[in-house]
């Protein structure tokens, strides 16, 4: 921790123990950033994010970093959203979010929302890196603003490569600050919780998902490689958790 806010990364690498299960060689958490492992499931292994202090705060640096090797399944989770907050450190606070997934690997990364409070201004960026053959859920809720307030300053980019090309590149700002109309009608509509759903399987690339409307706003799209793109706004969190939850049912049928 300094006077510019907290630097903390946690780190997690899986890898196939050769028993039909996975082993979890680096489970490393710093400052508000903890790991715990958790009971696995069939040949998966389980982790779940705890954030021991609250934050993102003004000024700090957080990451997460996770490396699923070859034959390996694993699936992150997160104990509770996760609150952007105003901090006495002036400037904006990144969340960095790194994946790497081999061929024959599998990545579930499913955390809890991300909520952007009132006076919060943060940057995340989410980078997954695939080779071929290689499996991911990656789902990703914002909410603007508690119960009752206006959002913070949020602004989000993902990017999801497969064998070093592009399946998806995308950045969205809300919040003070952000470019006129966000909150309009060809932006977010009034709405305060959106949220995006990534789903990569080798067999897309042969029977892709069809494009389609899951309600009136949210839609299904596949991507340009073995991938999906479901994309969802909604009054409230409770709401987008039911439309993606649906979501990624019809997907991993």
């Amino acid at each position: 921790m300094t006077t510019a806010g907290v630097r903390a990364t946690a780190r997690i690498g899986a890898r196939a123990d050769g028993r039909g299960g996975t082993a979890l060689p680096v489970l490393e958490g710093e400052g508000p950033l903890a790991l715990r492992r958790t009971r696995a499931s069939g040949d998966e292994a389980r982790v779940m994010l705890v954030g021991a202090m609250s934050g993102p705060l003004g000024g700090d640096r957080l990451a997460v970093e996770a490396e699923v090797g070859e034959g390996a399944r694993l699936h992150v989770g997160s104990a509770a959203a996760t609150i952007a907050l105003p901090g006495q450190a002036k400037g904006e606070a990144r969340y960095d979010v790194r994946l790497d997934v081999s061929g024959g690997g599998e990545l579930r990364w499913l955390p809890e929302q991300l909520i952007s409070a009132q006076g919060s201004d943060l940057y995340v960026s989410s980078r997954v890196e695939l080779r071929s053959g290689a499996r991911l859920v990656f789902r990703e809720e914002q909410v603007l603003g508690r119960v009752g307030e206006q959002p913070g300053r949020l602004t989000s980019r993902l990017t999801v490569r497969l064998d070093g090309r592009p399946l998806l590149d995308q950045e969205l700002s809300c919040g003070p600050g952000a470019p006129g109309g966000w909150d309009g009608p060809a932006g977010l509509g009034g709405h305060r919780a959106l949220g995006q759903l990534v789903v990569v399987r080798p067999e897309f690339e042969s029977e892709p998902p069809q494009a389609r409307l899951l309600e009136e706003y949210a839609a299904v799209m596949p991507l340009a490689g073995p991938a999906a793109l479901v994309s969802a706004l909604a009054p409230d969190a409770l709401r987008l958790r039911r439309v993606l939850d649906e979501a990624l049912r019809a997907l991993d049928r």
